[in-house]
């Protein structure tokens, strides 16, 4: 199965978020240490996956953010 690039992001930051918890919760310290390892090469990975991805956009800097546009008159 591939997994595309944003559901990686997403796994990666529910694992982190995942370690934070049972770093808090005083769980046992081989188990957080090891999540903590899988985290850090699920980010490697995740980051990869991130560049490599084929995403193109016809967005250019001019448009600037869609959630509050330039008005075309300035």
């Amino acid at each position: 199965m591939k997994i595309s690039a944003i559901l990686m992001v997403i796994i990666t930051s529910v694992m982190l978020l995942l370690v934070t918890i049972l770093a808090v919760m005083n769980f046992s310290f081989s188990w957080v240490f090891y999540l903590t390892c899988i985290g850090q090469l699920m980010i490697i990975i995740m980051v990869y996956k991130v560049l490599k991805d084929k995403y193109t956009t016809d967005k250019t800097f001019k448009d600037f953010y869609e959630d509050h546009p330039i008005p075309k008159d300035q």
